[in-house]
């Protein structure tokens, strides 16, 4: 969809902050003069989890892909990843969007011996994938789990017994240092007690930048605000002091939760 939504913002000359969708492309082979890439995308997520879990042992790997764009994406992006840390990919399945049911595709995986199953999709496919997984005792049997998009509230949502020995990789953690508490207390009061996750945390962050811009402005135009959010340095209190990359609309900054 975030490609799609590209497009439409290119052909309008519209400014598109893009914070939930993941696509590499959207800075890569889709890159507009239109839109800047906050938060992750599946280049990061690849790397942060996939080079990390190769390096540490998990050399073989085997992924649970979401049929749609950013599950391909994100499959292709963590398969170059891991190959570059030096492990190998045994093979993959795809799975339709919000699939209920991943008993033969988790056989799949567990038949295949891989030391990694890698979760190539997001939200509901991937909690239940990860849930259908702990009751086949997956993990118990000496697989890992790679979540490849989690988030903090996903973690919540599946519990400890379900989530116990997953790896991931988040942009932003509500409980990171001082700053990202007291603005996820703020956040907390106005939703029902419940902490940010990473893309609410963009949205937030992207949106306050498009504003210092436009004040710095005292314009909307589309081609001067773009200039000058790549100008302006960013400066906030959830993922700290960045900037842009010079060739392509995506901040330089990471953020590491150890």
């Amino acid at each position: 969809m975030s490609l799609a939504v590209a497009e439409v913002t290119r052909e309008k000359n519209k400014v598109l902050m893009v914070s939930a969708g993941g696509t590499s492309d959207l800075t890569g082979s889709k890159c507009t003069p239109n839109n800047v890439h906050w938060t992750f995308d599946t280049w990061a997520l690849a790397n942060g989890t996939g080079s990390a879990m190769t390096k540490r042992g998990g050399d073989t790997w085997f992924f649970l892909t979401a049929d749609y764009a950013f599950g391909a994406a994100l499959e292709r992006d963590t398969t170059e990843a891991v190959q570059k840390a030096g492990g190998k990919v045994l093979g993959s399945v795809k799975h339709p969007l919000s699939a209920s049911d991943f008993s033969s595709f988790l056989l799949q995986a567990q038949g295949s011996k891989a030391k990694v199953i890698a979760l190539a999709n997001a939200g509901g496919d991937t909690t239940n994938a990860i849930k259908q997984a702990s009751e086949f005792g997956i993990t118990q049997g000496g697989q890992a789990l790679a979540g490849l998009l989690v988030f903090s509230s996903d973690i919540k949502a599946l519990g400890l017994k379900a989530a116990q020995g997953l790896v991931l990789t988040e942009g932003f953690y509500w409980d990171l240092n001082d700053q990202t508490r007291a603005f996820s207390k703020r956040f907390a009061a106005q939703f029902g007690g419940r902490m940010p996750t990473s893309s609410q945390a963009g949205v937030y962050s992207s949106v306050l930048h498009y504003l210092k811009a436009v004040d710095a402005l005292k314009s909307k135009d589309t081609e001067k605000v773009m200039a000058k959010m790549k100008e302006l340095p960013i400066d906030d209190p959830l993922f700290g002091k960045g900037s842009f990359g010079p060739m392509d609309g995506q901040p330089i900054r990471c953020t590491c939760l150890r």
